[in-house]
């Protein structure tokens, strides 16, 4: 049975031993194994047979007798083998490709697809593109054939080239390249080639490898796309197949917050990956107590090395996050908010922190975080309340309102730039094209706001209050804090409900949740009932609950630099920095203890 209907008689594969059937191999003067060329290191082509190993003939009927004593192999078997063949061809095991496929009666791939192969390496161009005749027949899109074409002779219209042979690479541009009419566009780049004055110049312009073994086999690997893979299998089929079963298991594992590293090098194949929960920032590193009233938010900076925390004690503190021991140290207080400080935003430079206050709130500061100055202090009417805030992504503009209808756009001095009436405001974001502004507001809803053209659009449409909302880094996902049902994740650009997280406690206060970890895969949210729910942003049941704070947490923020940092806030007046379990490095290295390997998702 041929892979994927290929068309041949399972009997004409078991005869097909030791490249009996490898076309005119010998008119290249290479010798073959199992359809497939066998290089030596150095890159010269040797007998299959130089280590000593023969393959000897084996007479009609004894091959019969053994044929028919073998187990009939699946078409799942038979690709194992393939694969397997194929990667013992790679590392130059060509003997033992030999014997694996001579005792199991498959071959790794189609005569004529060797030939090709062989062809195409040895650089006889006239005898590979004969070859493609042959292989059309075989193939699913025969009208790849031009294509395939058409790289043979770009390489070979190349190799003339450094080689110095310019009437020859003319005439394959001009009677071989242009008649096939195909892809003219990159015909008259490989014109301009005939300027190049040296080698060097062409490979440089080209951007090629040059004439030899890296460029045929980058060319081989283009061609084998067009090829069905029961005619010749993809390159290193094997190692593609491994490293797709790597971030499959990784995607899965609940706690995995590192970089997703696809190399094969870098992990074990003999154990399913699974993190453990120890590795996971669910543990108390920290807890910060200089505040010394209710903590209602913090915010860590965009580079990671600072967070800042607001609190009803009217003052805004900002810390040094040391990167190595991933302790915080107190940097900078910054004093006055009479009202106390409920909501903050990092400039994307990092370089200004805006505080507001709560609802009775008409103030809006902006600090100079290096300095510790107060650069402005704004105010347009005291009847307005300035509870939100959201950055331009150009960092010099922000737009900030509250729930009495205020909306304006400022610059860094405070100065109005633009407003709008009539929408009360209960939180802000800024979308990363500097025109889209979108604001939550009294109606359940989250509307889309441009302020160049003064157009507004419904985007987000709940059945109860938002009492807030924070959007992906991407921009594609917001995440929102509803009254009475907890956190809920939306995808804006199909404006559709994606999924409810469960476990949270949130009623009518005002709770922030976020996004955070390696590529934000987890979601983090404060609660009414003192614990920090956590959740992998596929599963709607929480993979951690974290618990310290004796008050409602008011607000979570992830590290976005070090996935491995989580702060929160609470009524308690204390702000606790989680991370993994302190002692694992001393006695848990790996993380393996208590190890969950089902801890994962479907």
């Amino acid at each position: 049975m041929q892979a994927n209907g290929a068309g041949q008689d399972r009997d004409l594969e078991l005869s097909c031993r030791n490249g009996a059937q490898n076309g005119d191999a010998s008119s290249t003067g290479v010798a073959h194994s199992n359809g497939l060329v066998s290089i030596t290191n150095n890159g010269n082509s040797v007998s299959n047979n130089s280590s000593g190993v023969s393959a000897q003939p084996v007479s009609t009927n004894s091959s019969t007798a053994d044929v028919k004593k073998k187990k009939r192999l699946s078409q799942c078997e038979e690709d194992v083998i393939r694969l397997i063949g194929q990667h013992l061809h790679d590392l130059g095991l060509n003997q033992t490709v030999d014997l694996l496929m001579q005792e199991s009666g498959c071959r790794l791939e189609h005569p004529s697809a060797t030939k090709f192969r062989n062809h195409v390496m040895e650089g006889e161009w006239d005898k590979a593109e004969s070859d493609l005749n042959e292989l059309k027949a075989l193939m699913h899109s025969p009208s790849a054939i031009v294509r395939m074409k058409f790289l043979l002779l770009q390489q070979k219209y190349l190799e003339y080239l450094e080689d110095g042979k310019v009437l020859e690479a003319l005439q394959v541009l001009r009677s071989e390249l242009t008649p096939l009419k195909y892809n003219t566009e990159r015909i008259h780049i490989l014109s301009g080639y005939l300027m190049c004055s040296h080698a060097d110049d062409l490979r440089a312009k080209a951007e090629w490898e040059g004439k030899g073994m890296a460029s045929r086999t980058k060319l081989l690997d283009k061609l084998q796309t067009y090829l069905p893979p029961s005619v010749m299998l993809p390159p290193r089929r094997l190692q593609t197949l491994l490293k797709q079963a790597v971030e499959l298991q990784r995607e899965r594992c609940l706690y995995h917050n590192t970089k997703l590293d696809t190399g094969l090098d870098s992990v074990s194949l003999l154990l399913d990956h699974a993190c453990s929960r120890k590795q996971f920032p669910c543990y108390t590193q920290q807890i910060l107590t200089e505040h010394c009233n209710e903590v209602w938010f913090c915010k860590f900076s965009n580079d990671g090395s600072k967070l800042a925390t607001g609190s009803k004690d009217t003052t805004v503190i900002v810390w040094h996050v040391d990167a190595e021991t991933q302790q915080l140290k107190l940097m900078k207080t910054l004093e006055g908010h009479a009202y106390g400080v409920s909501f903050l935003a990092w400039s994307p430079d990092d370089a200004y922190l805006i505080a507001c206050g709560p609802d009775d709130c008409s103030e809006l500061w902006l600090w100079n975080v290096q300095t510790g100055e107060l650069r402005t202090k704004m105010s347009q009417s005291h009847e307005d309340s300035l509870t939100s805030v959201a950055w331009n992504p150009d960092g010099k503009r922000f737009v900030t309102g509250g729930q009495r209808g205020q909306f304006y756009q400022c610059d860094l001095d405070g100065n109005l730039l633009d407003s709008w009436e009539g929408v009360r405001v209960q939180c802000l974001w800024c979308l990363s094209d500097g025109r889209t502004v979108l604001a939550s507001d009294t109606h359940q809803r989250i509307r889309g706001y441009n302020f160049e053209d003064l157009t507004d659009r419904n985007i987000v449409q709940e059945d109860h209050p938002i009492m807030s909302f924070t959007v992906s880094r991407n921009g594609r996902s917001a995440l929102l804090n509803v009254a009475t049902q907890g956190v809920h994740l939306w995808d804006l650009q199909d404006r559709v409900l994606v999924r409810k997280y469960q476990g949270v406690t949130q009623g009518f206060y005002t709770i922030h949740s976020c996004f955070g970890g390696h590529n934000e895969d987890f979601i983090a949210s404060g609660s009414e009932d003192h614990k920090v729910y956590i959740w992998h942003r596929r599963s709607e049941l929480a993979i951690a609950e974290l618990t310290g704070h004796s008050r409602t947490v008011n607000c979570v923020s992830w590290n976005p630099v070090l996935p491995g940092l989580l702060a929160s806030a609470s009524d308690d007046g204390t702000v606790r920095i989680w991370g993994p379990d302190p002692f694992l490095d001393v006695q848990d290295p790996e993380g393996l203890t208590g190890m969950n390997t089902t801890n994962q998702y479907i």
